[in-house]
């Protein structure tokens, strides 16, 4: 599976793998206000990453299957079907026709599950909605249509210009926690309150 940003290396022990971006007030595109974005991938080729607090609005997981072909499960849906359907999140402006699902490490499907870190992984192919759809997918569970994606050396520079602060994720904070109180849970992990936050230049 070809994550952008994955395949490269990096010159420094500087990574943002596993990494949560937190939004400052100054962000000017407001596609990311307010967004937490979990970082999958980070290398001197770019970052990639998936923004898990902006649902998708008017499409249901029963209605994705449908689109993609995989709907008709019959009796192994209904009786199979143990763990809750996953939210659909907007995970960024990149490639919005394309699914990525974020979970918990429990399921792994070999050459299409890219682990992230010892509680996360990722997976982009249809195998794993079809495990989900019929109780055999990850516990936890989050997907995402489309993607955010930076240039070589991009993701840095905005850093540096103060457009966003950075934290190590947790499962809890990912798949647990209503989206309305990801901006404000992750902001706690630092120590911030949403409400003292200024735009001087500084990060995690």
């Amino acid at each position: 599976m070809k994550i952008p940003g994955k395949s490269g290396k990096r010159d420094s022990s500087f990574t943002l793998d596993g990494q949560l971006l937190i939004a400052m007030p100054c962000m000017s595109d407001k596609r990311f206000a307010r967004a937490v974005i979990y970082v999958c991938a980070h290398s001197d080729e770019g970052a990639m990453g998936l923004i898990i607090n902006k649902p998708a609005q008017h499409i249901e997981f029963s209605e994705l299957l449908e689109q993609l072909d995989i709907a008709d499960l019959g009796e192994e849906r209904d009786f199979n079907a143990q763990q809750p359907d996953p939210p659909i999140h907007v995970g960024g402006p990149v490639e919005r026709g394309r699914g990525f699902v974020l979970h918990s490490a429990d399921y792994y499907a070999e050459d299409s599950t890219l682990p992230i870190d010892n509680a996360i992984s990722l997976t982009a192919t249809t195998d794993i909605l079809h495990a989900i759809a019929t109780g055999k997918g990850p516990e936890q569970s989050l997907l995402a249509l489309g993607y955010t994606g930076w240039a070589p050396g991009q993701l840095e520079a905005e850093i540096q210009a103060n457009g966003w602060l950075h934290c190590p994720a947790d499962r809890a904070l990912v798949f647990e926690f209503d989206v309305d109180m990801k901006y404000e849970q992750a902001l706690s992990k630092l120590g911030v309150d949403p409400s003292h936050l200024v735009n001087a230049a500084g990060h995690a």
